[in-house]
């Protein structure tokens, strides 16, 4: 999740019943959505020695502080590890994950039941997911193709704040209400929902 620190976890395992030494160099990149790197937020290099048939776990973690900062609006980060078995004649293995980091930050509550030609009142909450304060937070909401924005107060770190947003809808059927979020610290972090507008 978005502003909480990455754990991972690489598992190698020696099928054969000869012992082997592996060099394991971690590398890890905030990426765009083309896949070019951003910047590179961890490099790493450690050395395994595996029995015969035997598994070894190696624990990585990124910690928020170390690709906040770097992270671009898609969110993603390239995690790679390059591992080299030894005195093998130049035998490797490289392994390769993308993480997409979702948010949990917006969240919309309808009533019940919402009709045409009558105003309605939704619940928009947002929040903060770093551990640190940010500040110039605004909500750009469109509904009925029309952008409201809000401009908000700051957030402390992890707090979770709502407001109350009302509007009357002018004809019965599907109407899509979308929420974006921008502070300081990040940017379009967005939230939507389908709202069934019944007949009056």
């Amino acid at each position: 999740v978005f502003g909480k620190d990455i754990n991972l976890i690489l598992v190698l395992n020696n099928l054969s019943s000869d012992r082997k030494s592996v060099r394991v160099d971690m590398s890890a990149s905030t990426i765009l959505y083309t896949r070019r790197a951003v910047a590179e937020i961890l490099k790493a290099a450690t050395s395994v020695e595996l029995g015969p048939k035997q598994g070894k776990h190696i624990r990585v973690k990124i910690p928020y502080t170390h690709y906040g900062r770097y992270l671009t609006t898609d969110k993603r980060i390239q995690v790679t590890a390059l591992c080299e078995v030894m005195r093998s004649h130049g035998l490797k293995l490289l392994v390769e994950k993308t993480i997409f980091l979702e948010d949990t930050n917006i969240i919309i509550k309808l009533p019940r039941r919402v009709v045409v030609n009558k105003a309605v009142s939704l619940e928009i909450s947002y929040a903060n997911p770093l551990p640190e304060p940010v500040s110039r937070c605004v909500l750009l909401v469109t509904l009925m193709n029309q952008q409201v924005k809000i401009n908000l107060a700051r957030l402390a770190p992890r707090e979770r704040s709502k407001i109350y947003f009302e509007f009357t809808p002018r004809r019965a059927g599907p109407l899509q209400l979308q929420v974006d979020f921008s502070c300081d610290k990040f940017s379009h972090v967005k939230g939507f929902v389908t709202i069934a507008v019944a007949p009056a």
